[in-house]
């Protein structure tokens, strides 16, 4: 058993930047279900968006992130996380992040799609997040005590408290870690799908655990497709940033025939959402896509990560085009908190990917998950200061279940979900999946905890995940965002006419309104029954 005020469970930019603000005042674990670099954030090829220029504005850039999220998002969040911007950029320049720069010395910013302006900022080239988390596990090996190769197995709870967790390493060995704080960081969900961006560690265990925790969900109908992951061999291997569209790539056919030319005003920048789709349409029909990038000078210079992707691949970049396909990238949806990190659970906090602020909406705009992760980290941080310790009279460790599980494997969850929870969806596929999960939950025992091998204990939170995603998705009788239902499909008109009211009203205070604020907010205590049975 080891105790400490604060315990982080995950390690990309939220989980670091939550412990790095906390670690001169508290003690602090940080505890990684792989090694420091196996994590989403430090896959990052997209930068940071933040207002940085006279010429830009946060009423822009606040127009731009709710119109990518449909109108879906959580205004005063999204206005907190736009305004705090270029205070995370400080403090990224002070940790000593190499931001890219022109020729004239000035931070290089760029455009991805649905920015109204250029505000992206990278960190070489196309190795923003690397550069990021280097800088972060500097600062942390000092100061916090960084336990590597764990997996958190479930959450500790004593009087509906969240009081810690408890893990097992590669040998199998368990260990009880208890807190006043917890932080789940675990980030996403990716690997529940054939195609992904994510790291192989990115399988939806914080969800799973605050699910049987009883913590409050929101939103986990909406999982963003990245347009253009490089594919060979019908798998994905790598992503292609959104930067490379932004610098003048163009998706195309075998034909040569431009891909989103009368699809959307924004042509190949659209919200991913609408690319994402109109890809995934072509290629039901049979046809390749491929992403031109015959227009952008030194290509191997500016996106050394991809380059050497392509390399790896034995895709020729000299013809000048990469066969592209959508795969899964990030996850709107999460344990729903407020904007300090509170989730509905006393003590348990969740910042990141893991967690459902609303500032997405119902689609993720380009470049804006790296800033949530430090704005959102640190007002979490300074809450959790705030706190007082939480003294845990002779905490109750679970009883151990040994039990054996009849369980499928990854592959084929992963074709349930890609085939029946993915980019397109309707009724039908969508209750043959939650059906198919439903052969393999089981009920949950409040005092009790699975001992289960890791490989399995993965399968049991990808299985959980999946079931709240299919069952979310099957609720919303709508099409929004990244949620498409091909049996719900929207009028964009009222849409259209709505994102033309929202850009008329540029005053710098954000008096904007949000539409669909309807959320599917469940819990296993509250809504749904705990498991099926």
């Amino acid at each position: 058993m080891k105790t400490a005020d604060v315990i982080v469970i995950g390690a990309g930019i939220a989980g670091l930047v939550t412990a790095l603000q906390l670690a001169k005042e508290k003690k602090v674990i940080v505890i990684a279900k792989g090694n420091l670099t196996e994590c989403n954030s430090n896959l990052a090829q997209g930068g940071i968006a933040a207002v940085t220029t006279k010429q830009d504005s946060f009423a822009s850039h606040f127009i731009d992130t709710i119109t990518a999220g449909d109108f879906h998002n959580e205004e005063e969040l999204t206005k907190t996380l736009i305004k705090n911007g270029p205070d995370a950029i400080r403090f990224l320049k002070r940790l000593g992040v190499p931001f890219d720069e022109n020729e004239s010395g000035e931070l290089a910013l760029c455009k991805e799609g649905n920015h109204s302006h250029s505000r992206i900022l990278h960190a070489g080239g196309d190795a923003t997040g690397h550069e990021i988390m280097e800088k972060l596990r500097a600062q942390l090996k000092e100061n916090v005590s960084v336990i590597e190769n764990e997996m958190a197995m479930d959450l500790l709870m004593e009087n509906e408290i969240c009081v810690g967790v408890w893990t097992k390493d590669l040998l199998g060995k368990k260990t009880y870690y208890f807190a006043s704080t917890t932080v789940l960081a675990t980030g996403g969900l990716g690997q529940l799908y054939e195609v992904t961006s994510n790291a192989k560690s990115a399988t939806g265990d914080g969800i799973a655990m605050a699910y049987r925790a009883g913590a409050q969900l929101a939103d986990m109908e909406f999982v963003q497709f990245h347009p253009t992951m490089l594919i060979k061999d019908g798998k994905g291997n790598g992503l292609i940033s959104e930067a490379v569209r932004g610098e003048g790539a163009t998706l195309i056919n075998k034909n040569k025939q431009a891909l989103m030319e009368g699809v959307h005003p924004l042509k190949d920048l659209a919200p991913r959402d609408v690319v994402a789709r109109e890809i995934f349409f072509s290629m039901k029909k049979g046809e390749e896509i491929f992403l031109d990038i015959s227009k952008i000078p030194d290509f191997q210079s500016r996106f050394p990560t991809i380059t050497a992707q392509c390399l790896k691949n034995n895709i020729d970049i000299e013809r000048e085009s990469l066969p592209v396909a959508p795969g899964a990238h990030f996850m709107m949806g999460g344990v729903k908190t407020n904007e300090f990190g509170e989730t509905s659970i006393p003590r348990l906090y969740a910042v990141g990917e893991v967690a459902c602020t609303g500032v997405h909406g119902a689609n993720r705009l380009a470049s804006n998950s790296l800033l949530e992760g430090i704005v959102f980290a640190k007002l979490a941080a300074s809450a959790i200061k705030s706190q007082s310790k939480l003294r845990v009279n002779t905490p109750n460790q679970p009883s151990i279940l040994i039990t054996k599980l009849q369980l499928p494997n990854k592959r084929e969850l992963q074709k349930v979900m890609s085939e029946n929870v993915g980019i397109v969806r309707n009724e039908n596929g969508l209750r043959g999946a939650k059906q198919w999960f439903e052969r393999f939950l089981l009920p949950i025992n409040e005092d009790s905890a699975f001992d289960l091998p890791l490989k399995e204990m993965t399968m049991v939170n990808m299985l959980t995940t999946g079931w709240l995603i299919a069952t979310s998705a099957l609720e919303r009788n709508e099409s929004r965002g990244a949620h498409y239902r091909d049996d719900f499909i929207k009028n964009d008109n009222n849409r259209w006419l709505k994102r033309q009211i929202v850009r008329s009203r540029r005053d710098n205070d954000g008096q904007f309104l949000c539409e669909g604020k309807t959320k599917n907010i469940f819990s296993r205590r509250y809504k749904w029954q705990r498991f099926i049975k």
